[in-house]
Formats: structure tokens, sequence, C-alpha cells
């Protein structure tokens, strides 16, 4: 469904001068059995299907950022708990971003542009801003402006941080111009199936994502798009229907993580969550985390992150992650209405906005529990609860921590949100590898040193040593 050359550039050396052979290479790497004008209903299904998987499956998720940030920890295997990973541990966000994200949808805008559909422009838009934000959370500096032309760029230098934040609110902001809910319709929408009000709250809640995201370092930046965005007029996700996030079918097409318990055993929950959900009488436990078999009164134990493999195969006998996440047709959420509503209570206690941050923390929490269909009386109960009350003079811990616990299973945005509110307070792995230290970025692919040597070089000079405890410019405390 697309030219393979650009590929080229993440998995086999150029030896060819690049003036000489971008053509060459284009003719060369063409799929004889593919079209060279995809249907862009088809090409949209595509990329959100090929961007959730990665979003939400063993690479980037399980195996990392899931026990970064100890929702998640190993039973068998346990090197990526204890924080052992090689330059290829973290290829697979990298590829696929660029060579089966970027590339598809630049695909799609310039289909939408022939077709003169800007609604399909505004989408390819929004989801090429998610996955950009995806690669810049966890690497840092990446190509950015140069990938959006990588025909022209085959080896495209890396934007710092800041431009990359920069960039995809001018790109989110283009992308609500360019959804019209009098426009022409648009196919294969599998997350909103072609609503395009819904993609024009999703692109405004990735606009206070990023507004946030940057607010350390840039307030005054922040509290222009927000403003910007009430100008606007659209609104935000406001209703647990509106969430974005794509919902799996059966086998072959179900959720990667019901794809990888179907045959392996690798991954219990973390002892952080579990000791943290009964601390707090939390109701979604049993929701989160499965019972130990055959425990008498029902039990939830969870496994210490980052144990040495002979002990922690001895802990067999611990949860498992609960039946909702197992099952095939769970949902991979991308930006639920409960995070929309932490982030506006954040704009609010940091003085963005004129909003009430407690109203909007305790919606939040409340709508997090009826994600999960949790009984009202139940969430009445939990919201009352003195331990879950919003302390307006440390909004970081209030927020940061209730974030933490919603953001269950969402491992990439856990994982930004826990460096950059720094609650809850974590704890390394019990035999961790890193002086002490936890894990606050992903390393850049080996490819990259090899493939595009003189741009990663001027990166890590920018940005610091690539190893996983070197902080990104968002990430100030």
């Amino acid at each position: 469904m697309k030219l393979k050359y650009i590929s080229i550039l993440f998995t086999a050396a150029l030896t060819l001068s690049l003036t000489a052979c971008k053509k060459q290479l284009a003719d060369l790497n063409k799929n004889p059995n593919a079209t060279e004008n995809p249907l862009p209903d088809y090409l949209l299904t595509g990329s959100i299907k090929n961007a959730s998987d990665t979003y939400w499956g063993t690479t980037n998720n399980m195996n990392s950022s899931l026990l970064f940030v100890q929702h998640w920890a190993k039973i068998h295997y346990t090197d990526p708990d204890r924080y052992i990973f090689t330059n290829s541990s973290f290829n697979e966000l990298w590829d696929n971003g660029y060579t089966k994200g970027i590339v598809n949808l630049n695909k799609l805008i310039s289909i939408a542009d022939a077709q003169d559909n800007t609604n399909y422009k505004g989408v390819a838009k929004v989801l090429r801003s998610w996955i950009f934000l995806l690669l810049t959370d966890a690497y840092g500096d990446i190509p950015y402006s140069q990938a959006i032309q990588i025909k022209e760029y085959l080896t495209p230098a890396y934007d710092p941080q800041k431009d990359v934040y920069f960039g995809l609110l001018n790109d989110l902001k283009s992308a609500q111009a360019d959804l019209d809910v009098n426009g022409k319709a648009i196919g294969g929408d599998i997350i909103y199936s072609g609503v395009i009000s819904n993609w024009k709250k999703f692109a405004n809640a990735l606009r206070l994502r990023i507004a946030l995201r940057i607010a350390d370092r840039e307030p005054e930046k922040s509290k222009s798009v927000l403003a910007e965005i009430a100008a606007e007029g659209t609104g935000y996700i406001s209703a647990q229907a509106e969430t974005a996030r794509l919902v799996y079918s059966d086998s072959p097409n179900q959720n990667p993580i019901s794809n990888l318990f179907d045959t392996r055993d690798d991954y219990r929950i973390s002892k952080t969550i579990v000791d943290k959900l009964k601390s707090l009488k939390d109701p979604r436990l049993p929701i989160y985390a499965s019972p130990i078999p055959n425990a008498t009164p029902v039990n939830y134990i969870g496994m210490p992150n980052g144990l040495l493999t002979d002990d922690a195969s001895g802990l067999a006998n611990t949860s498992k992650p609960g039946t909702y996440f197992l099952a095939p047709k769970a949902p991979a959420v991308i930006i639920s209405y409960a995070e929309v509503l932490f982030d506006r209570a954040e704009a609010a206690a940091r003085g963005f906005t004129t909003e009430d941050a407690a109203a909007l923390y305790k919606q939040a929490v409340t709508e997090s529990l009826r994600q999960y269909a949790i009984a009202e009386g139940d969430i009445s109960t939990y919201t009352q609860s003195a331990a879950v009350q919003y302390d307006a003079s440390d909004f970081r811990k209030s927020i940061g921590n209730q974030k933490w616990i919603a953001l269950f299973g969402q491992g990439l945005e856990a994982f930004a949100e826990w460096r950059r509110l720094d609650y809850p307070v974590l704890s390394p792995a019990v035999a961790g590898t890193l002086n002490g230290q936890l894990p606050v970025r992903f390393i850049y692919p080996g490819t990259e040193q090899s493939l595009n040597g003189a741009n990663y070089k001027a990166a890590v000079a920018h940005q610091g040593t690539d190893v996983l405890t070197t902080k990104l410019w968002f990430d100030v405390k």
C-alpha cells in the first residue's frame, strides 16, 4: 500500500550519494503488487490499527513503559524489569512510527489534497501528531520537520524537543481548521466512525496534552494555546463515548495484550500499584488485577519490580492483569475523557484557565471509575475518602497519583506523565542496574548510528548521552 524505499533509511546502509540515488531507489524498491494510489479509507484503517498495536503492544508497553511506571512487573526473563536493554530494544516504536505511521499518513494527506477532502487531511494530521508525540516523549530530540518531507531527506536532521512540541501544536491547530463537520465524508475510521466533531475534540485534547507537557518550560505558550482552544469553541472530549480508542475484535485482530497471554505467562501486576489500590480501597483493584488462584478469601498480590529471574520465578502465585485487559476486544485507549478532565484540572491549578480545579479533579476521578463501570455508590465512597481528596496546595501530588492510577495499561502516556508530574514517588527496581535510578527515556535505535550517524551525533551532543537516565527537555525536576 505504499512505496517501500522509505524503510531503507532505517534498515539498510546507504552507499550511494543522496542526490543521485533518490529516483533510482524509488524505482527499484516499489512493490509490483502494491497499488500506486491506495484507497484513503483502507490507508486510514491500516494507520490506526498499526499505531494502536505499536502503542498498546509488547515492546513499547508491556516490556518497557508499563514496567518503568510499575503498573506491571515480570516474572520470567526479567532483564527489562531490571532496566537491561540493548540499542535494538526500542527499534519498534521508531521504525513503525516513521515507516508505517508518518509515511502512510503523509500519503493520506496527499490523497486528501488530490480529492479535495479536508476531513481526511485533518484526521491524518491528528494521528500523525499523536505518533510524533509518542516518539518525542520517548526519545527526546527526533526527526520531525524533515521527516514530514522524508522523500527529500533520506537522512533527516533531529529537531530539538521544544521545536517538535511547538510544531505539533501548529499541526493540530491546522488540523482543527481542516476538519469540517459539514465537509466531505470519510471512510475507514475505526475510532469515531467518521464523526468529524469528535475528531475536532480529539485534536483539542492533544493540544491540551502538549500544552501541559511544556508547561514547566513554557508556561506562557501553554496559556496562549489554551486561550486559542477556548476561542475556537469546539471544546474537548466531554463524554465517555468520545474517548479516543480502538476497540479490537476477535483473533487475529485481537488486543495485543490478549494475543500475548494466549501463549505466554511472563507478566504480573506490580506490587507498587496493587499496594496503592489496597491502601486507597480503590474499587478498580479487581478490574486491574486478577485474584491469585485458589486464595480464600479472595486476595490480590503484586509482584515486586526488577527481581533476578531465579527469584522472580518463585513468585508465580501473584496476580496477573485483570480479565478486562486480557479480553480480545479490550480497547486500546489513546486519550480518555478522564485524562482530559485531569488535564483541565491541572490547567486551572496552574492558573492557565479560570475553571474550578478541585471540581474538575473530582470529576476526573469519577469518570476514571466510570470507564470501568464501577457502581455509583462505590464511586461516591471513593471520591469522598480523605486520601483521595484534592489538595490545592500540591496539585502535582493529587493529580499525579490519581492520573497514574487512571492511566493503567497506557504505558507510554503514564511514563510521560510520571516524569512530568513526579508522582507517584517510585522506588527503583529491586535488582535494577542504573545505580539507584529509574529510566527516564528510551535510547535511540542502533540503526540510527550507522544510517544517520551525523544527525544522531548532533542530537546526542545537544540532548545528552544516549542512555536511559538522560532527562528530556520537558522533564524539569
